[in-house]
């Protein structure tokens, strides 16, 4: 079995690391860790050791020196690292280092799981990792089109990065293509890279999801939006000789490649509609724009939705389906509106998704159906009313301590003022530390990081949509020192707020 030594200062992401995986399906063991980077040092002089996986930023000694001095003992070691910064300079030194993976806390389980057996295969055939250059490239580029396409890069330095990487986007306007598989997925990148390699338009990498992603940067026009179409089709039919799950969603071609973001998230919302077109294997966007989902005079804030679905608040979110369907009931035709329910399940189901990362399909095909059954309007709202519950109920199944519950809706409505867990404790009546405990251990995350991440959400919303001075969004979500409020937002966003008001 190859042997594993993880290094991380959080003592919940160690025990999580346990815990998530069947290491023995890998042939690996966990064979010892340690909580900073001198300490691992100390143990890697007397035990020798396959992979370290291994924290950034850690006291002592940070996860890149440790790798260096690591090396020096232990020259075949493979090394993984686990980093909460998306942040381009530890990138390419962790590159330039020798790495198999860089990993975004919190871990996607998925992509650790293929990032273990692509190692387990080098170390089955005694790779190097200065053998494989073209894997460290395809992670710099991985890391630095999905920062691009989820709006965590300023366009100054995504220029500045594309450059480095040879990246070819001079053409004016842009479309985003996902392929998504279930099951086996092994070697598909490699095989759709190979299928697209004589499309110079097209640039390819893996989203955090998993999914691949195909950016085609294109010149305007139905023509050339008809090739690509019909480049993905052919795609699609190639792959499904052997993988029947493939599946591509694809988003508009947009004029300016700086509304690549806008057509990415189109291609992830027509995934999803395979639910209401199950026989299609190539998903436009574009059909999304037929029926009742378009009504002009049905509007619904779904930002408003997504903030109750985070903050686990049924009742409230069971409300607002209501008032909102209530409001609009006589403007729309019966057909319109359950188009509109339609889409407002599918929605749901983005959203759990993109908080869990994992499938739930299946809360959600029952949804379809009791929408698509619904022959009253209260039986739609109904229907409506319970997808939004199993929505949060789904979330609620991790989170077994009715306090931590309690807290976080106590953050939902007072994000704007002082939040501790002093503070907090004493209206609990609960000792700090004890809630602190108790709050890492359910949703994975310090008090203060989820603070800080729920106040950045709520600014990020401000600064697209308000006329507010930086100083003033700060000042609105909890933050009194403005120095604090960059800093917290660059950690998190990787921009400035300032950079994300301009290009966000």
């Amino acid at each position: 079995m190859y042997k594993v030594f993880i290094v991380d200062d959080e003592p919940f992401i160690i025990e999580g690391l346990y815990d998530i995986l069947d290491w023995s399906s890998f042939d690996m063991e966990i064979v010892s860790h340690a909580g900073n980077g001198q300490a691992a040092l100390n143990a890697l002089s007397a035990q020798p050791v396959d992979i370290l996986i291994t924290d950034i930023s850690m006291p002592f000694m940070n996860g890149l020196d440790l790798i260096r001095e690591a090396r020096q003992l232990q020259p075949d070691i493979k090394v993984i690292i686990l980093s909460g910064f998306n942040e381009f300079e530890y990138l390419k030194e962790g590159m330039q280092l020798g790495i198999e993976n860089y990993l975004l806390k919190p871990i996607n389980v998925e992509e650790l799981e293929s990032t273990l057996r692509n190692t387990a295969s080098k170390l089955d055939h005694a790779l190097s990792p200065q053998t494989d250059d073209a894997y460290g490239v395809q992670i710099l580029k991985d890391n630095i089109l999905h920062r691009w396409l989820t709006g965590q890069i300023a366009a100054t330095e995504f220029e500045e990065r594309a450059q480095f990487l040879n990246l070819s986007l001079d053409a004016p306007d842009v479309a985003v293509a996902i392929l998504r598989t279930k099951g086996e997925a092994s070697g598909m990148f490699e095989r759709v890279e190979d299928m697209l390699k004589d499309k110079s338009y097209v640039n390819i990498f893996h989203d955090i999801d998993g999914d691949i992603v195909i950016v085609a940067n294109m010149h305007a026009g139905e023509d050339e939006k008809k090739k690509f179409m019909e480049c993905l089709q052919a795609l699609s039919a190639a792959l499904c000789e052997t993988h029947p799950a493939v599946l591509i969603g694809a988003g508009s071609l947009m004029r300016g490649i700086h509304h690549a973001p806008a057509s990415y998230q189109e291609a992830k919302k027509a995934l999803q509609y395979v639910m209401i077109y199950p026989n299609l294997k190539v998903i436009d966007h574009a059909i999304l724009e037929k029926g009742g989902s378009s009504a002009s005079s049905f509007s619904i804030d779904w930002k408003e939705y997504a903030k109750l679905i985070l903050s686990r608040n049924a009742e409230l979110l069971a409300e607002r389906i209501r008032v909102d369907f209530e409001q609009h009931r006589d403007g729309v035709t019966p057909a319109e509106l359950q188009n509109i329910a339609l889409e407002v399940v599918i929605r749901f189901k983005m959203e759990l998704e993109g908080i869990k990362h994992s499938d739930e399909s299946a809360i959600y095909q029952r949804g379809l159906r009791l929408v698509l059954d619904s022959g009253t309007f209260d039986e739609l709202v109904q229907a409506l009313q319970q997808v939004g519950t199993e929505t949060i109920q789904s979330l609620l199944q991790d989170l077994k301590n009715p306090i931590v519950n309690q807290v976080l809706q106590h953050i939902d409505k007072h994000y704007a003022e002082e939040l501790s867990l002093k503070l907090l404790g004493a209206h609990y009546h609960l000792h700090p530390v004890y809630l602190g405990q108790l709050f890492h251990k359910e949703t994975g995350e310090t008090f203060a990081e989820y603070i800080n991440k729920y106040r950045i959400e709520r600014a990020k919303e401000q600064l697209r949509n308000s006329n507010l001075k930086v100083h003033e969004i700060a000042r609105s979500v909890g933050y009194w020192e403005t120095g604090y409020f960059y800093k917290q937002f660059r950690k998190y966003v990787g921009i400035s707020p300032t950079d994300f008001k301009v290009f966000g």
